[in-house]
């Protein structure tokens, strides 16, 4: 018999039973995709070519050893497995062999196994980065933290590669380790002696805000600007660590404080203006997009922005003329078509608004603007064309058909079909669980006076979810509203209360059970904080009729007449008006 080196042998032997198995090498394919190895790196682009060892007769017993290992494999038993590919890589010095002793060892959860393989694999091949990494996981993991770094210093030992691009493999390496504590003190002593090196210290600084260490992320990043003021990642990055650290103001100001002195930086700019925007500081945000607009016209970021702002303000024509501008240049099309559509919608121009959604032929925002393009249907007398084009949506997830079912049900209780809806919503929860169905059934049913089905509905919710506030208030609301079950609505209206203390519906559900109680004085100041937040009709309704059964006529008055300027026809407004002012 011919001899040649063990390694060969074995890879030709390895490949010669998953040809021969067909199915067998199926579980084995998986170490590759599992959650738990997932984690250790595979790239293989700088690893050297595995050496020559010395010829050994490939003998009855390795043979055998290897058949038992991987017909065990074959089976499910993971433990005979490792022990079989263990045993073989302790007498037989081939990295092939040792490597897949370690996948095996990780795919089985055997961390101290799979160390002492990877330990095998890179005595056969110590030169291979990937093992190293794979080593250097598994030491962390069984809490060799010693060994882990000796194995990071050698990788950046290894000549040639960029190191830094080295450093931030290693952080991206630690930062996917579950003892994060254990990772980030590696990393800590590998750039110890690096204070000096910039992407040294962004590389720690950005596995220190990955584990949610902020404070030493940010003194990291601080001491890379010092080393190179001109870094506009590590720049993005304090920001960004910033913001994770509920210090939005800093952030902005740290912006603000840099733009000063680089007033001519665009980047720097776009990055100030977007925090501004994240900070819901819309009239700063949009006087820096326009000074972005300024110096870069036709930016298609820069007009995307302003047109979302502007109509976030309802601003609509400004809003559509950067956004027109944007379509008109063939950038962001879809996106600049979807909220054009938005805005001809809200001008009640129902067919350019349905012009722009058809436009939309791809993007995130296709699906609404399919949705929307039905609803106009029915709101131009087309109800049944809308359901059909509802129909013929093609959906993506569950989430999507519970979307059209909900603005079925909506068309439907719009054009007064109550008994339509309610069998849309009927067929769509037959033995089914879906909470936004469960709600939207339980309005339609307090359209119908049927408050058994709401309060069936709405406590199905809560028995899956005790602490879903929306179902909370929807029944408190209707039990104050509807009947004279007053203690027990106050009792639901308050835990949702306590869960969302800023919901102005809730705020207002709150105000009105308090009146219903006779506590009025309480109960105007609830619909105060309501109406405070959000100008809305029937919280006015609600508190003009508090203020004029106390006796604040004047005062009642003045809130519906405020609330008559914007929502002159609103139904609820002008039958307590009615009622009061008979």
């Amino acid at each position: 018999m011919a001899r040649n080196s063990v390694g060969v042998r074995i890879l030709i032997l390895y490949l010669a039973l998953l040809l021969l198995s067909g199915c067998a090498g199926e579980l084995f394919k998986a170490q590759r995709v599992s959650p738990d190895t997932a984690t250790l790196p595979t790239t293989r682009g700088e690893a050297r070519a595995t050496p020559v060892r010395p010829p050994q007769e490939l003998t009855q017993e390795i043979l055998y050893k290897l058949l038992v290992a991987e017909i065990a494999g074959q089976r499910g038993q993971l433990d005979l497995a490792v022990n079989s590919y263990l045993e073989l890589a302790r007498s037989i010095p081939d990295p092939q062999l040792a490597e897949r002793a370690t996948r095996i060892a990780v795919l089985a959860r055997q961390d101290d196994k799979a160390q002492e393989a990877a330990g095998l694999w890179v005595s056969a091949d110590p030169d291979n980065m990937e093992a190293r990494q794979v080593r250097a996981a598994l030491s962390i993991r069984v809490g060799d933290t010693d060994e882990a770094l000796r194995e990071l210093q050698y990788l950046l030992a290894i000549p040639g590669g960029d190191p830094s691009q080295k450093l931030w493999m290693i952080a991206n390496l630690l930062g996917r380790e579950k003892d994060q504590q254990a990772a980030l003190a590696v990393m800590r002593k590998l750039v110890a002696e690096r204070q000096d090196d910039p992407e040294a210290l962004a590389a720690y600084a950005n596995l220190a805000a990955r584990v949610g260490h902020y404070d030493e992320a940010r003194s990291a990043l601080e001491q890379v600007l010092v080393l190179d003021p001109d870094n506009f990642n590590a720049a993005m990055t304090y920001v960004s660590v910033l913001e994770r650290d509920d210090d939005v103001n800093g952030a902005v100001a740290w912006l603000e404080d840099r733009l000063n002195k680089r007033k001519n930086d665009f980047n720097l700019r776009m990055a100030y203006a977007r925090l501004l925007t994240d900070a819901k500081r819309y009239d700063e945000a949009r006087a820096q997009f326009e000074m972005l607009n300024a110096q870069s016209p036709g930016n298609a970021d820069v007009l995307y922005a302003l047109g979302l702002l502007y109509l976030q303000d309802n601003q609509l024509d400004k809003a559509a003329q950067y956004l027109d501008q944007m379509v008109n240049q063939g950038q962001r099309v879809y996106e600049g078509r979807y909220y054009l559509g938005r805005i001809a919608e809200e001008k009640r121009d129902y067919e350019s608004a349905t012009n722009w959604y058809m436009g939309v032929e791809h993007g995130e925002n296709y699906f609404d603007a399919q949705v929307r393009l039905a609803l106009l249907l029915a709101k131009q007398g087309n109800v049944e064309d809308a359901r059909a084009h509802l129909n013929a949506i093609q959906i993506q997830d569950p989430h999507q058909q519970t979307i059209l079912v909900q603005a079925e049900g909506e068309i439907l209780t719009t054009e007064g079909r109550y008994a339509d809806a309610m069998e849309v919503y009927d067929r769509a929860l037959d033995n089914n669980f879906d909470p936004e169905l469960l709600y939207s059934r339980a309005m339609l049913a307090e359209k119908m006076d049927r408050l058994d089905i709401l309060e069936r509905d709405l406590r199905e919710i809560l028995q899956h979810d005790p602490d879903n506030a929306q179902a909370l208030n929807a029944l408190g609301y209707t039990l104050a509203d509807r009947t004279d079950r007053y203690q027990e609505a106050y009792e639901l209206i308050k835990r949702a209360h306590d869960l969302s203390p800023d919901d102005y519906y809730i705020l207002d559900s709150y105000g009105w059970v308090l009146y219903r109680l006779g506590r009025h004085e309480e109960a105007v100041t609830y619909l105060r904080q309501a109406r405070a937040i959000r100008d809305d009709p029937e919280i006015a309704a609600h508190l003009g009729e508090v203020l004029w059964v106390m006796g604040n006529k004047d005062g009642a008055h003045e809130v519906w007449e405020s609330a008559l300027q914007t929502t002159p026809d609103d139904e609820r407004l002008l039958d307590v008006i009615k009622r009061f002012n008979r």
